[in-house]
């Protein structure tokens, strides 16, 4: 499996072929996409992973690899960076009831289990939890990280608002701050593409999503800018979240009205 962005560190990309192993299967795996080491990637603050990053990284290119939707192993980076500079703008009271390494590893692992991404969802679980014992997480360090990543979706939390411990407010933060913006519109793009979504129908009004089922049914491409994307600057959780978020949000509203605003023609003016 493959990190196919470039993101992950600056000139570390390249696009010849390359063989995976697998070590659990010992199947191989050959592709042309640009991928990078993990040995490579920089975490904020850390300089080069360690060791238990790498195993980290490793198991969630095994997991996401082959994702074509935006919740791929790029996704799970940028959340992870956005959870540390979260960490990092926090004042140093609250940023020290951080569990750091717990935060990292639930914002790496996050969409492992997601339905849109795993094909069995309780194999998925049961072979994420006999991992995270691995590296040394207590027991409670374990179930906390599920109860995180099962509870963080905005799907989750359409009927009422489901309370996340400190470490879950900021990777869920994390996780929608990649959500919008720029990022954020080009995967709501190449999400939708994916799954073969209309882009836009004027004569289809938004709806105001009443549960996770509901939310679930197909919709157009832009109206997901409505019906989710916009909401989500209202729902951070952190200080430092809602910094980051007030400057993306007006990115994505500039993108929807220069979309709806070309899509009508009236961006033209007479010459």
């Amino acid at each position: 499996m493959n990190v196919r962005q470039g993101s992950l560190e600056d000139g570390a990309r390249t696009t010849r072929p390359h063989e995976h192993v697998h070590k659990d299967t010992g199947s191989t795996h050959t592709d042309t996409q640009s991928r990078v080491p993990p040995s490579r990637v920089r975490s904020r603050k850390l300089g080069y992973m360690d060791a238990y990053i790498k195993r980290v990284v490793l198991f969630v290119q095994q997991h996401l690899g082959d994702d074509r939707t935006g919740h791929d192993v790029a996704h799970a980076y940028r959340v992870v960076q956005l959870a540390l500079r979260i960490i990092e703008l926090m004042p140093e009271v609250e940023a020290a009831r951080v569990n750091r390494r717990l935060v990292q590893c639930a914002a790496w692992v996050h969409d492992v289990i997601d339905p849109k991404v795993a094909v069995d969802v309780q194999a998925t679980e049961t072979e994420l939890r006999a991992f995270l014992e691995t590296l040394d997480f207590t027991e409670a360090e374990v179930d906390e990280i599920f109860f995180i990543i099962t509870h963080m979706s905005f799907s989750k939390n359409i009927e009422s608002r489901v309370p996340l411990s400190l470490n879950g407010q900021i990777v869920q933060d994390a996780d929608r701050l990649d959500a919008i913006g720029v990022i954020g519109v080009a995967r709501a793009l190449y999400y939708g593409g994916a799954h073969g979504d209309v882009l836009y129908d004027p004569a289809v009004a938004p709806r105001v999503l009443a549960d996770e089922s509901e939310y679930r049914e197909p919709g157009t491409v832009i109206n997901h800018f409505y019906e989710k994307l916009f909401q989500l600057k209202d729902l951070l959780n952190t200080d430092a979240a809602r910094q980051i978020g007030e400057k993306r949000d007006l990115k994505m509203h500039s993108f929807v009205d220069d979309f709806r605003a070309e899509w009508e023609g009236s961006d033209v003016t007479d010459a």
